[in-house]
């Protein structure tokens, strides 16, 4: 077809300008990645402490991994989310940075536990390399990543799942 069909009325320039929306000023991206990794610290903190009141030999890793996950994924969440909510009503907007927040922060805090995990037990694996080792790799980093959702993804709860909404709530109606 020539001309923008009703299914798709779309032009190249308002490819340009969402791409031009999904680039998040630097102050909102480090700060953000701050605040959100400190948000979901408290969060990890606060599971934590609902569940057995803070009693774990690893409290500092835990501490550290969840910040760490959140700040990673922040710089990954925002634009993408920005993209998705742009030019968009308020609740898709906070459809967008609900969604891509929660994925994000849940893949980055999956990966760095998979990352740990795989340091642990890279000293029983076959050398760099080899075709063992990408088996143990592989399936070592899953068995993690599963770990992770059945054990660490309730961390997140309850106030990470506050957090999240209204973090949302706020970027959504910042965003116009």
């Amino acid at each position: 077809m020539d001309g923008p069909s009703p299914d798709r009325p779309r032009t190249n320039r308002s490819s340009r300008d969402r791409l031009r929306a999904a680039r998040p000023p630097y102050p909102d991206l480090i700060a953000g990645a701050l605040f959100w990794g400190t948000q979901m610290l408290a969060s990890a903190m606060l599971g934590l402490y609902l569940r057995n009141g803070l009693q774990t030999s690893r409290l500092a890793e835990v501490a550290v991994l969840y910040f760490a996950g959140g700040l990673f994924a922040w710089p990954f969440a925002l634009p993408v989310a920005r993209f998705f909510a742009y030019d968009r009503p308020p609740e898709a907007r906070f459809a967008a940075f609900f969604v891509t927040l929660t994925a994000a922060t849940i893949a980055m805090t999956a990966f760095l536990f998979a990352m740990e995990y795989r340091l642990f037990y890279s000293r029983w694996h076959a050398p760099f390399g080899s075709v063992v080792w990408a088996f143990q790799f592989v399936f070592t980093s899953i068995s993690a990543v599963y770990q992770f959702l059945v054990i660490g993804l309730r961390l997140f709860l309850p106030l990470g799942l506050v957090c999240l909404v209204g973090s949302s709530y706020y970027l959504a109606k910042r965003m116009r």
